[in-house]
């Protein structure tokens, strides 16, 4: 019976060795710098801080393979519209190394700080990035929008 008591001690230290070892290892392992995934906030400051950029697709449903239209909201950080911007757009699928199949465009200003961007075309799944260049009488800033379809 005493020989039953010392095997299953043994074995219970060896588990406990076993569970430490592992712990060590978990704590220590070096995290991984890649990201979690892309930003799919849909309203951020821009880079510079001088705008707070909100960007929606009009319909409310983004889709792929069809040209579509988005809004792009602009205000002040004290929430003031912002009217008369110059909007550039650029974009593409940064995991592929290529562009936007279309040229968006900036076509309408809406009022209250919103402007209707079309031409906006997703033609597959994936993680897409739209980047605004924005020029306004507080100045010039950027905002970068992903889209995961």
């Amino acid at each position: 019976m005493a020989s039953i008591w010392r095997y299953l001690l043994a074995g219970l230290g060896l588990a406990a060795l076993l569970v430490g070892i592992l712990a060590v290892v978990f704590l220590t392992a070096p995290r991984s710098s890649l990201p979690a995934g892309p930003d799919v906030s849909r309203t951020k400051n821009t880079a510079n801080a001088l705008f707070v950029a909100s960007f929606a697709p009009e319909r409310g449903v983004v889709r792929q393979g069809e040209l579509q239209s988005w809004l792009l909201t602009l205000k002040t950080k004290a929430g003031v519209p912002v009217e008369g911007a110059a909007i550039a757009i650029s974009g593409g699928m940064p995991l592929h190394s290529h562009g936007l199949p279309t040229s968006p465009q900036a076509t309408d200003y809406l009022g209250d700080g919103r402007y209707r961007i079309e031409g906006v075309k997703f033609t597959m799944s994936g993680w897409w990035q739209l980047h605004f260049a924005i020029s306004a009488t507080a100045g010039s800033d950027t905002v970068l929008f992903s889209v995961v379809l």
